[in-house]
C-alpha cells in the first residue's frame, strides 16, 4: 500500500470516529482534496506532508478533547 493512500485510510479512521463520538469537532475537518493538493507542481496530486500534518493534527485533537472530556 502507498504511503498516501495508508495516510489518507487513516484520516477517514479518525473522521470518522468524530463524525460518530466527537460531533462538536467536526470544525476541523476539511476537505481533503482541495486544502492538501500540491501548490507546487499544480497537478492536483496528494502533498505527502500536508497529509502527514493533516493526520497529526486530526490525532491531537482528539487526544486532546479527550483528555479533558
Amino acid at each position: 500500500m502507498e504511503l498516501p493512500h495508508k495516510i489518507l485510510t487513516e484520516i477517514s479512521k479518525i473522521s470518522r470516529e468524530i463524525e460518530e463520538k466527537y460531533p462538536e469537532l467536526q470544525k476541523y475537518l476539511v476537505e481533503i482534496p482541495q486544502t492538501l493538493s500540491n501548490e507546487k507542481n499544480k497537478t492536483g496530486t496528494m502533498d505527502e506532508k500536508a497529509l502527514k500534518d493533516y493526520l497529526e493534527s486530526l490525532k491531537s485533537i482528539v487526544k486532546e478533547y479527550k483528555e479533558e472530556h
